[in-house]
């Protein structure tokens, strides 16, 4: 693998973030935990989904670490009213999360991206091949990852960064975007 897809991964996770970044910047927690109508998620669940999915990600699959969410003790911190990841939760129950500390939620979230940046500084294409799985488990063999790594393949550091954080983050920044846009506010990027 060239360092030129090294450098490129880094930098195209790097700057996905700094949209996450922006986007809670200007926010404020009415407008995250705004509910704009029954079967409509808030941003508040989009924030917690994708940023607690990055986290999960690259602290236990790539470092091999505890989470920053857990360790941290940031649900209670940041006040989720509704406490899990919502990948196997219904729409009905993740659509009652909330926020209660939004400093909190943006301390928490600028952690995980520090954690981020620092294990990209430390990517190698060597690192990248690295087998984490043999294979996707069957509850996941339905999810997008397990369309790109395709069936009965190994899941690779390469996978996590590109589908659980990358491409995965950029499908949830839509979300936050078009939320913002509910909201009044407008996008990050022109």
């Amino acid at each position: 693998m060239p360092d030129i897809f090294v450098a490129s991964l880094r930098n195209r996770v790097r700057a996905m973030n700094t949209l996450w970044e922006r986007a809670v910047s200007d926010m404020t927690l009415d407008q995250i935990n705004h509910h704009e109508r029954a079967g409509v998620l808030p941003i508040a669940f989009s924030l917690s989904h994708f940023i607690r999915a990055q986290d999960q990600s690259m602290s236990g699959l790539l470092l091999r670490e505890p989470d920053v969410w857990q360790s941290g003790g940031w649900a209670s911190k940041v006040g989720v009213t509704v406490d899990r990841l919502g990948r196997e939760e219904s729409v009905d129950e993740m659509e009652q999360l909330q926020f209660a500390d939004l400093e909190a939620w943006k301390a928490y979230q600028a952690e995980v991206i520090a954690r981020t940046d620092s294990a990209l500084d430390a990517l190698t294409a060597e690192t990248l091949a690295e087998i984490v799985i043999p294979q996707l488990p069957p509850n996941m063999q339905n999810i997008f990852c397990a369309m790109v790594i395709g069936p009965g393949a190994p899941l690779r550091k390469l996978d996590v960064i590109e589908c659980f954080v990358y491409q995965h983050g950029l499908r949830h920044m839509g979300e936050i975007e078009h939320g913002r846009a509910l909201v009044g506010l407008g996008g990050m990027t022109s």
